[in-house]
């Protein structure tokens, strides 16, 4: 299954969904992560704020390819994205494991194949660099196999790259 989470508007909504299974909108319309971890221990991998993020760790956590599409934001995703992402903590359990010589959490759902950040906006090389290393960092954690991140000027090559 292949998920993109997004913060583009409302005019790339057909486009997104024409390319994936499930799209997410990063759009701010629901709760910021309130750091209880009960998607880790009383409801696993469901949130207690019943938005439209309420199963998202469900929805990533069952991909094989995730896609993110954000603004630069000095190197960093989007407020957005990030927020999504901060409530999609429960695709782990709170048990510890070694993957890669490393501790991470336990996968709450296996391994996943590749995690990939389209970047659009103005990035500098050092932006560049900083968005390579946590999109790494991150596929491993989530258990993603392989990790791309692709910088692009223009929206207009986003039908192409999806």
């Amino acid at each position: 299954m292949k998920v993109i989470l997004h913060d583009l508007g409302p005019e790339y909504h057909a486009l997104i969904e024409s390319k994936c299974n499930h799209a997410l909108v990063a759009d701010g319309r629901y709760a910021p992560c309130q750091g209880c971890f009960g998607c880790w221990t009383k409801h696993p991998a469901a949130c207690f704020m019943k938005d439209k993020l309420q199963q998202v760790c469900r929805i990533i956590g069952q991909a094989d390819e995730i896609e993110i599409v954000t603004k630069n934001l000095y190197g960093e995703y989007s407020t957005a994205v990030k927020n999504v992402l901060d409530r999609s903590i429960g695709t782990s359990t709170p048990l510890s494991t070694y993957r890669g010589r490393q501790m991470h959490h336990t996968l709450r759902y296996g391994k996943h194949d590749m995690w990939r950040v389209v970047v659009y906006g103005e990035t500098s090389e050092a932006e560049r660099e900083t968005f390579r290393y946590l999109a790494e960092r991150n596929a491993i954690n989530d258990g993603f196999a392989r990790s791309e991140v692709v910088f692009i000027s223009s929206l207009t090559e986003l039908e192409e790259l999806l």
